[in-house]
């Protein structure tokens, strides 16, 4: 690769360097705006061999594994600026798409607070490897601290490398998705090949006498001493194996928070990709909620939940359906006077059209991705809904990802 000599102009979306250079944008990973860096550069992507003129912005970072690891793109940036970049983000994605909207200061995420991760494992020559992918490789750099997330799993690293030890058969690489509940650690393993018997007991033994609450492999659960269990409002839900849940408990809040405040007024809601609940419980102390959701497990868990609280909430009601597939048209969306929608990545186009042409007079829509909410607000505005306020929270820490919750408002039709 040849050497020159860059100026880094900007911050790109993934947290890159971006260097303007005659040839086109240059990314360099761990490089900030206004350093002179000498890289190596292959293509449109450069490699720091030398920092010349360090930035002010600079800071420590918070792990040794930075840099190395590609958990985290960029703890080596200070604070306010940090904070600036991840609220441009969604600032920039809702203007690419014509939206001039308000936008809060970013709800701000601390370290050691994300619940649920997914580490990768493998089997090599030298032991078990545990830990995140390098950036842009299928390396897996070993870890041996982890200051994203909650101590509970942290201190309990040694404990997962030797389960970890105990599942892999062979030297393919894994995913151990780890979530702390109230119960204990919620483990789930998947890309593994299919395990012998005597395999799938050792490693429940183990998962027992290390007091892990459940250990399942694709969805089979392998042993449970205790039910995993999350609580969203007042009410106790017991996540089926693989769950969705929000990554950050504090995250989880300042949504449901916003989704309250949006909806807390009205009598029938519809939650839409609704997971176990996490706005729909918490929505039925007020109102009548219809959750719909295409993982029958975790509606499952959402009525048992529900049916838990004895009388405590008003009526819930689920429904199993894609709704990529077959989303809620506009006439069955009418008898709601509030939406809530939380779609996976991807956004929810097809949904997003038929609440544009309902009635419903409040929408709140939570998202992981900047790219799809803005879209999906494009088409709710040009349906006449007004977009009151834009809220981004940073739920995934030093990462190139960003939440956000946007609220709308649209007029009642005079009948």
């Amino acid at each position: 690769m040849a050497e020159s000599v860059v100026t880094i102009d900007r911050l790109g979306a993934q947290g890159d360097g971006v260097a303007d250079t005659s040839a086109g944008p240059l990314f360099v990973p761990f490089a900030l705006p206004g350093e002179r860096v000498n890289v190596a550069r292959s293509k449109d992507r450069g490699e720091i061999v030398a920092l010349l003129e360090s930035s002010p912005q600079r800071i420590e970072p918070a792990c040794r594994h930075f840099g190395d690891c590609g958990g985290c793109a960029i703890q080596h940036l200070e604070d306010a600026a940090y904070r600036d970049w991840k609220r441009g983000k969604v600032v920039e994605a809702l203007r690419a798409r014509g939206i001039d909207a308000p936008v809060a200061d970013l709800v701000p995420c601390a370290p050691g607070s994300r619940r649920r991760v997914t580490y990768s494992a493998r089997r090599t020559q030298a032991g078990i490897l545990l830990g995140y992918h390098a950036a842009m490789s299928d390396r897996i750099v070993d870890i041996a601290e982890d200051p994203i997330t909650v101590p509970a799993i942290v201190e309990r690293l040694d404990d997962l490398r030797r389960l970890a030890g105990a599942l892999a058969t062979g030297s393919e690489p894994f995913r151990l998705a780890v979530t702390a509940t109230q119960s204990g650690l919620d483990i789930q393993a998947t890309g593994l090949p299919k395990l012998t018997q005597p395999v799938r007991l050792a490693a429940a033994d183990l998962a027992a006498r290390a007091g892990f609450a459940r250990l399942s492999l694709e969805g089979d659960i392998l042993v449970e001493p205790r039910k995993p269990r999350v609580t969203f409002g007042s009410v106790t839900v017991e996540p089926p194996p693989g769950a969705f849940l929000q990554a950050t408990a504090q995250a989880e809040a300042a949504m449901a928070g916003l989704v309250l405040g949006h909806l807390g007024r009205v009598k029938r809601v519809a939650d839409l990709f609704s997971g176990c609940g996490t706005f729909a419980l918490r929505l039925a102390a007020a109102a009548e909620v219809h959750a719909a959701e295409s993982d029958a497990a975790a509606l499952a868990a959402l009525d048992r939940g529900f049916r838990s609280a004895g009388g405590a909430l008003r009526r819930v009601t689920t429904e199993k359906r894609d709704l990529f597939r077959r989303p809620l048209a506009a006439a069955e969306l009418d008898r709601f006077d509030g939406v809530v929608f939380d779609p996976p990545r991807a956004g929810a186009e097809d949904q997003s059209k038929q609440i544009a042409k309902s009635a419903v007079p409040l929408v709140a829509a939570v998202s992981c991705n900047p790219g799809t909410l803005a879209r999906d607000l494009a088409i709710l505005t040009a349906g006449g809904y007004r977009l009151t306020q834009v809220v981004p929270i940073d739920q995934f820490l030093w990462s190139p990802h960003v939440e956000a919750v946007a609220l709308l408002e649209k007029p009642r039709k005079r009948r």
